[in-house]
């Protein structure tokens, strides 16, 4: 084996029961955080002594603890110290100073018997420090317990760190026949009012809420997240490549925005900044006599999201852009609200070319299926993306 890559089979699943299950109570207050600490992971902390728990925490906003400092907080504040005790991570614990101290220097502080975490944080500043950092201060560390359901968690802040692009999930509704919309437009309601708050869920998770410019037009969306409580709304975003957006809509409203276009107008960028409007050029080539609209780099403004800090996008958009950015390969997972209805002739749910094989199909794997009133929830994914991601999190560097 290369000296400098540890492969752990520790993944495969051969854990003690104990383990298993106390890293699941460590998942859920990860997952209990959902909206709350992006850029950074959601994670989860429990402190195990003679089968108990003795301490627990999840991280923060950003800029506040983690949840390994929150769960030592709540082992003291019972009174209790970490003196033959297992600490239970989600994630392996950061070993830099970000905004915060290293969670590792507290954890070899609190000399518990043993550290045991999901999977190795995939920020190079971290990558295996952490547990070498613990296992030279003489603490035992295991890893690998519940892998997967960890990545569930955090898919957008693995693909950020590795791929160097958010996590992309595309959201439609949708009646049986595939009809997003009538021929018309007219969309308003498709799916009931459990699929429309479970949808609002997912806004609040995602760090970008994104969309295009017939979308704006058609239907003028906030985009904000009003169905269900969150600490933290996602930033809202749109694809507008002549850069032809209504100054008046709605969206415009003062909280942050993201204008992407490949369109040059400094005197409307400039009255837009001045509305918290940030208009980030990001073109796709020169027009030419047969494609003389400008277009927007698909794959260079995902690259753009990742380096400013954002782990997922929320897409909801009409067929086009939908299109655009599966040809781009820029989805990973689709979020299929549908309707128990028939339309006919109307909008469907993605553009794309006419086909003379199926093996030329874009081809996504079911994950789930689940029934929200009336309706139906699918979520599908692109397996390839998924396998990149799991194999990212059982290396080290």
């Amino acid at each position: 084996m290369n000296s400098n890559i540890f492969q752990y089979a520790e993944n495969l699943g051969h854990h003690p029961e104990q383990d298993v299950f106390f890293m699941r109570q460590a998942l859920a207050l990860a997952e209990s955080v959902l909206y709350v600490p992006s850029p950074n992971p959601r994670v989860g902390c429990v402190i195990v002594r003679d089968g108990q728990i003795i301490g627990k925490g999840a991280t923060q906003q950003a800029g506040s603890h983690h949840a390994e400092v929150m769960a030592l907080k709540d082992m003291a504040d019972r009174g209790h110290s970490a003196k033959g005790a297992t600490i239970y991570v989600s994630l392996e614990p950061c070993s830099h100073h970000g905004r915060t101290p290293p969670c590792v220097n507290a954890l070899i502080e609190a000399r518990p018997d043993r550290v045991v975490f999901a999977h190795f944080d995939p920020n190079p500043n971290v990558a295996g420090q952490g547990m070498r950092a613990l296992r030279e201060a003489g603490i035992a560390v295991s890893v690998g317990v519940c892998a997967d359901l960890a990545l569930e968690i955090n898919p957008g802040f693995v693909s950020r760190m590795t791929r160097g692009v958010p996590y992309v999930w595309m959201k439609t509704a949708a009646s049986l026949d595939g009809r997003t919309a009538l021929s018309n437009g007219v969309s308003q309601w498709i799916t009931g009012s459990q699929a429309r708050a479970d949808g609002h869920h997912w806004r609040a998770r995602s760090c970008v809420v994104l969309t295009g410019i017939g979308t704006i037009r058609t239907d003028n969306p906030r985009l904000n997240v009003r169905h269900v409580s969150t600490p933290r709304q996602p930033k809202r975003a749109v694809i507008d490549p002549a850069f032809e957006i209504n100054e008046d809509a709605t969206l415009i409203d003062g909280e942050p925005v993201y204008i992407f276009t490949a369109t040059v107008n400094h005197a409307k960028a400039d009255r837009l900044i001045a509305r918290n409007v940030q208009v980030v050029h990001v073109p796709e080539g020169e027009p030419t006599p047969s494609r003389p609209r400008p277009r927007v780099d698909m794959q260079a403004m995902m690259q753009w999201l990742a380096a400013n800090g954002h782990n997922e996008v929320h897409v909801e958009a009409g067929e086009g852009l939908n299109g655009a950015l599966l040809a781009a390969d820029c989805i990973d997972e689709l979020l299929v609200y549908m309707a128990p209805m028939l339309i006919g002739q109307g909008k469907g749910i993605a553009q794309v070319p006419v086909l003379q094989q199926l093996d030329d199909a874009h081809r996504f794997s079911f994950i789930d299926v689940q029934l929200l009133g009336a309706d139906v929830r699918l979520r599908a994914r692109v397996s390839e993306h998924w396998r990149t991601l799991m194999k990212s999190i059982h290396l080290v560097p």
